[in-house]
């Protein structure tokens, strides 16, 4: 059986999707970007919209029942591989042990023009 898993605390489905769903014990996010999700705002630089996407989805997970810590995959999307060093900085202020395994794949574009797009999968 499946849930269907909704927050305020991230940004809102711009589509026919949800936010995240959980199934036998897995919560699997969609993906999700760095909107703030009180005002719609996005913010300036990779750097901000990096800990705002990461933020967002740390929330959702929260909402889920589940934390970062039980995140067994992640796939970011970004803008610009030469933004990667910095997008790792960031990265590692949320997954600091026992890291999840992870694809980071550079797209030509994302949601809102976005520069960084993050997905999990997690165990509740």
């Amino acid at each position: 059986m499946k849930k269907i898993i909704s927050t305020d605390k991230a940004p809102a489905a711009i589509g026919p999707y949800s936010q995240a769903i959980e199934v036998n014990g897995m919560v699997y996010t969609s993906g999700v970007i760095p909107v703030v999700p009180s005002t719609g705002e996005i913010p300036e630089g990779v750097e901000a919209q990096a800990n705002q996407a990461i933020g967002n989805l740390c929330a959702l997970l929260k909402e889920a029942g589940t934390s970062p810590e039980n995140v067994i995959k992640t796939t970011v999307f970004i803008k610009n591989m030469d933004d990667f060093g910095k997008i790792n900085e960031i990265y590692s202020k949320y997954f600091v042990s026992e890291c999840p395994t992870r694809s980071c794949v550079e797209v030509a574009r994302l949601p809102k023009d976005v520069l960084i797009e993050i997905e999990a999968i997690a165990i509740k």
